[in-house]
């Protein structure tokens, strides 16, 4: 590398700049690669021309920057990759090899066979969504699943909206507005999205009142702060966070004989919301749905889509007339699910009931024995190996094998991770970032994670039927990078 600031006047030129500014092509040269007969054949040349600009504009940036000019090769492989990006599907399937179960921005749970077959089903075409079948008139979707979240949860009545900050806005809104809500300073959470919990309970319009202190909150406290405009005590589970040592809370069972007393209502949302112990995969305590309710909980929200391992929803359990007041308020409809999640949500319930948690991708997932892991890391190298072309690709990479910790992620289990095992890679002619970036614009992207500069493809969070696709698609990059001359 040169370095231009060195030169002084009349001691040099700048030369070797100008020399690797020249060996940038041009638009017209990039449009007469052979590669441009494809791209032509599939987008407008005015296209093909301003994505070969934006290449040739950034590489001269990064020229000026002190790098060294890229081959024309790679230009017009890098002009190539930003076109099929753009005809592909915006939405798509992804490996996740982060180890990160509920990964929050690759969509969270999978879906079971039986929920991906129930959206299907319904998805295909007509549906009784909001039609009575036996009275042969509308009806209403808010049936639907009902019946198994009652039933697992042990509440009287159950209602689902599209997501759990929905349901948590939802329920102040119906059953507190106007009135005070009472919560401990150590639950004010903000989650992922900047959602914080005093600003939903402001726009239901309800008025905020804490109590205690950010680590230690007593039921004194909640005691001395109810007053004749008080709703309700909203207790709200820290599953994205810990709060450790010198530490007190007050439970729902502590909390609902004073509600009782006092005539208010006793709120809690549990973020995650589980439906098993979750200690029978090594794993902390989280609270179930079923032991709010027991406890004395009026109204319990959780989501779908994280612990439970379902469709993205809100679900609201609790005492008939209270969700019932819940559904008949007219955001109700601007917060309700659609088909598709109406038609895979009771396939998890289902499962739960007839004990099938490992029908369930998330449990199956957490279940998996490390040995398995680690026989299926070696065929994954295996079959990476034997891949690799004969010529750059095979030079300077390197496999092995890494004990690694999986979290559970997607703002639950907060700093809770299981043991799993990864396939590292580390190449000479480039850097871990360089082979990332590759493996995620392929057509079917892989998403891993780089630790102590090296790339981990965690095999936790990868399907075992989807080994070989693995293999595969790890080796089409590096060949790729190889032949880029990376």
């Amino acid at each position: 590398m040169f370095i231009v600031t060195q030169a002084k006047r009349g001691e040099g030129t700048k030369e070797p700049l100008q020399e690797q500014l020249r060996r940038l092509p041009g638009v017209d040269r990039l449009l007469e690669a052979p590669e441009a007969e494809r791209w032509l054949r599939h987008w407008p040349r005015a296209v093909v021309a301003d994505v070969i600009r934006d290449v040739i504009a950034e590489a001269r940036q990064k020229v000026l920057a002190g790098e060294a000019a890229p081959p024309a090769g790679a230009l017009a492989e890098a002009v190539g990759q930003r076109l099929a990006a753009r005809g592909r599907r915006h939405l798509r399937p992804v490996l996740n090899a982060t180890g990160v179960v509920l990964h929050t921005n690759l969509g969270r749970a999978p879906l079971s066979d039986d929920a991906i077959a129930a959206v299907t089903a319904v998805a295909a075409g007509y549906s009784n969504l909001e039609y009575d079948l036996e009275a042969g008139r509308r009806g209403s979707r808010d049936a639907f699943g009902n019946e198994l979240l009652t039933r697992l949860s042990g509440a009287e009545a159950g209602f689902v909206v599209n997501n759990n900050a929905a349901a948590v806005y939802l329920v102040l809104a119906a059953l507190c507005r106007g009135k005070e809500v009472i919560i401990s300073r150590g639950e004010l959470i903000e989650i992922g999205g900047s959602f914080r919990i005093p600003e939903v309970m402001e726009q239901s319009g309800c008025t905020l009142k804490e109590v205690g202190t950010t680590n230690r909150t007593h039921l004194r406290d909640y005691a001395e702060a109810i007053g004749e405009n008080t709703a309700a005590i909203l207790k709200v589970h820290t599953s994205n966070y810990r709060i450790e040592g010198f530490t007190r809370s007050v439970s729902v069972a502590e909390l609902a004989p004073l509600c009782r007393e006092r005539g208010i209502l006793l709120i809690e949302d549990l973020g995650s919301g589980v439906f098993i112990d979750t200690r029978q995969y090594g794993l902390a305590k989280e609270p179930v749905v079923a032991e709010s309710v027991a406890a004395g909980c009026d109204i319990v929200t959780f989501s779908g889509d994280k612990l439970l391992g379902g469709a993205q929803a809100g679900l609201i359990v609790g005492r008939a007339e209270l969700v019932d007041k819940c559904r008949r308020h007219p955001m109700a409809r601007a917060l309700r699910a659609d088909r598709m999640t109406i038609g895979a949500l009771p396939a998890a319930p289902s499962h739960y009931v007839r004990g099938e948690h490992d029908a369930i991708p998330l449990w199956r997932m957490l279940g998996l024995p490390v040995e398995e892991l680690r026989q299926r890391a070696q065929r994954v190298i295996d079959g990476i190996q034997g891949r690799l072309n004969d010529g750059g690709a095979r030079r300077g990479v390197s496999f092995h094998i890494q004990e690694v910790r999986a979290p559970v992620g997607g703002g639950s289990l907060p700093g809770e991770t299981v043991p799993s095992v990864a396939v590292a890679i580390q190449w000479a002619q480039g850097s871990p970032d360089d082979i990332a970036y590759r493996l995620r614009m392929l057509e079917t992207p892989v998403i891993g994670r780089i630790e102590n500069d090296v790339l981990l493809l965690d095999l936790r969070t990868v399907p075992a039927d989807a080994d070989e696709e693995l293999a595969a698609l790890v080796a089409q990059a590096l060949n790729e990078a190889a032949a880029a001359g990376v």
